[in-house]
């Protein structure tokens, strides 16, 4: 019995080796994708707007960010951590910062206005629908797929409104947003790797400690009194 723990606990070691190799190779891939992505937002130079008290501010205004990050925590449902959002160092590099400049694109979207120019009146069973003219449309909140295409203005102004330019960026910023959070799951991985491989070698030496410590008990020589016959 002792000789079977003693191989578990040596079993066990090993296994917590292996944990401790899988954890250190996933936060060197980790630690690789992180100076990647740093790398890549270092190249964009994107970075957000604080004021001397170090609020956001969008456009100048601390209403303008609230706004945005109503946006982003009410409409969208995002938990935005403050500790990723640093006055000192405004470039975009993390999740959190991502999101809010995905947010502050998609917001101006959304309250953007354009002017529409329909050359000639537009008939529709033999009545005037919409005249010739030039239109301001100013967009409530539509996204994409909320523009009504049968309405000539509206079929009209979602194509300068949602432009290729900010759908294009609103993706871009999603990629990066994801990679972030990813790289965080990779570190908090490695972070488990290592703590369970801590745990099991641990366990290991401690089975091998105990078996040992028995098996110096019992081979220990035993000592009898032995009365003096005189």
């Amino acid at each position: 019995m002792t000789t079977r723990l003693q191989r578990l606990g040596i079993g066990l070691v090993l296994i917590g080796i292996a944990f401790f190799a899988a954890g250190g190779y996933t936060y060197v891939r980790t630690q690789d994708g992180a100076s990647s992505l740093q790398a890549f937002s270092a190249a964009q130079n994107v970075k957000l707007n604080y004021n001397d008290q170090g609020q956001l501010v969008d456009r100048g205004e601390i209403a303008g960010a609230a706004a945005i990050m109503s946006l982003l925590t009410n409409d969208w449902g995002y938990k935005v951590s403050s500790a990723e959002l640093n006055p000192n160092d405004p470039l975009v590099n993390t999740a959190s910062e991502y999101m809010y400049q995905m947010a502050t694109i998609t917001y101006h979207t959304l309250h953007a206005t354009t002017t529409v120019t329909i050359p000639e009146d537009v008939v529709v069973d033999g009545a005037v629908v919409t005249k010739a003219g030039e239109y301001e449309f100013v967009n409530d909140g539509k996204y994409w797929t909320g523009f009504d295409r049968t309405n000539p203005i509206e079929g009209a102004a979602r194509e300068k409104i949602w432009t290729p330019t900010a759908i294009a960026l609103i993706g871009t910023l999603g990629v990066g947003s994801v990679t972030a959070s990813t790289l965080q799951m990779g570190l908090g991985l490695a972070v488990l790797f290592a703590l369970i491989g801590m745990t099991v070698v641990l366990t290991g030496l401690g089975l091998v400690w105990a078996t040992r410590a028995s098996e110096e008990k019992v081979k220990a020589p035993a000592f009898r009194q032995v009365v003096n016959p005189a």
